[in-house]
């Protein structure tokens, strides 16, 4: 899939975030983006390198949770031969690839606490030293780094180092999530939708139907913008007929009656209480027999049938029905919803 660099969206949250990064592009000073997964932090980032006077010089990609914890500072600032079994050359780090540019740095808070305080001097200092060697060698880099964790929190927890934050939280940009982007959800989809059908070769976008986007509206979308734009490609792509408004999403492509059972390291004591209102859902409702006219139509009915019968057995509780059926609680809230069984 291609790299999307596109900023999609009209909400307040959003355009806010997107105005502050323009705004903190031209400062040559280092910037926290942080958010939940998917939200776009990426594009952030390239962004605040392409708005810089650093445009035109190296934009290096750092993913700090990819990399073992023995080889992070191996990667960052490089090494001399024999500096560790297998370092047969000399190799220049992340912070050298960088020098004159940008060095963005994913998943910022899995960095080791002594990753933390080699980083912390070539922030301060400007040096970065390769592993092995006893020679600092200058560089020029401005750092972005991303996480979805809360730094000071993790400070708080010893996780993270105080001085460390200090130095790189000149500027933060915390992204919102989707389900707080006023609007955006629908713009999304069709930017997604139309963008599909093309690929498909649809002659025209045909839009959505009222049942996908009450859909849409009512997820809670905890991948964000990267949930949705799979969640829309894969519902065109498995749509029928291009000629009609797309009405059926999928959000769980895992969700199946022959999925493969959970194993669970170990059984659960069960309380009387669940012991009685969690029964097997496996056979306690009947398919549909006889020829059927309209299958998206019986398999929604279906669906409700199991619904409705799993809820009555559970006493109507959400959370023993969602296990009863191998469900997420958010899954069996959606579905219960889809089929107005929520009252």
């Amino acid at each position: 899939m291609e790299r999307e660099t596109q900023f999609i969206g009209q909400s307040a949250a959003f355009q806010d975030a997107v105005e502050r990064t323009s705004l903190a592009a031209a400062l040559d000073r280092p910037v926290l983006v942080i958010g939940e997964r998917g939200t776009g932090k990426e594009l952030i980032a390239e962004r605040l390198h392409r708005l810089s006077a650093r445009w035109d010089r190296p934009y290096v990609i750092m993913n700090c949770a990819a990399m073992p914890e023995t080889l992070i500072e191996s990667e960052l600032f490089g090494h001399e031969a024999g500096a560790f079994t297998g370092a047969t050359r000399s190799r220049a780090g992340r912070f050298e690839e960088a020098d004159g540019g940008t060095l963005f740095l994913d998943e910022l808070a899995t960095l080791s606490m002594g990753a933390q305080e080699r980083l912390l001097r070539a922030v301060e200092y400007g040096e970065v030293t390769r592993v092995g060697s006893s020679r600092p060698i200058r560089v020029d880099v401005r750092i972005v780094a991303a996480t979805n964790e809360h730094l000071p929190a993790l400070v708080e927890e010893n996780r993270f180092r105080a001085d460390l934050l200090d130095r790189l939280s000149f500027e933060v940009i915390t992204l919102p999530p989707l389900r707080a982007r006023e609007g955006d959800i629908e713009v999304l989809a069709t930017y997604f939708g139309q963008r599909m059908a093309a690929v498909l070769g649809w002659e025209e976008w045909p839009g959505f139907g009222p049942r996908a986007l009450a859909a849409m509206e009512g997820h809670d979308w905890p991948g964000n913008v990267r949930e949705l734009r799979n969640v829309i490609e894969r519902a065109i792509y498995r749509w029928a007929d291009p000629e009609k408004p797309v009405d059926a999403l999928t959000f769980d492509p895992f969700a199946s009656p022959w999925q493969p059972a959970v194993r669970k390291a170990a059984a659960k004591a069960e309380t009387p209480a669940t012991a009685v209102s969690a029964p097997a859902a496996t056979g306690a409702t009947a398919p549909p027999s006889g020829p059927v006219s309209d299958l998206r139509a019986a398999v929604d009915a279906y669906e409700r049938q199991i619904l409705s019968d799993t809820m009555a057995r559970c006493r109507f509780n959400q959370k023993v029905a969602a296990e009863a059926l191998g469900l997420s609680y958010d899954q069996i809230r959606h579905a219960l919803k889809k089929h107005g069984l929520n009252q």
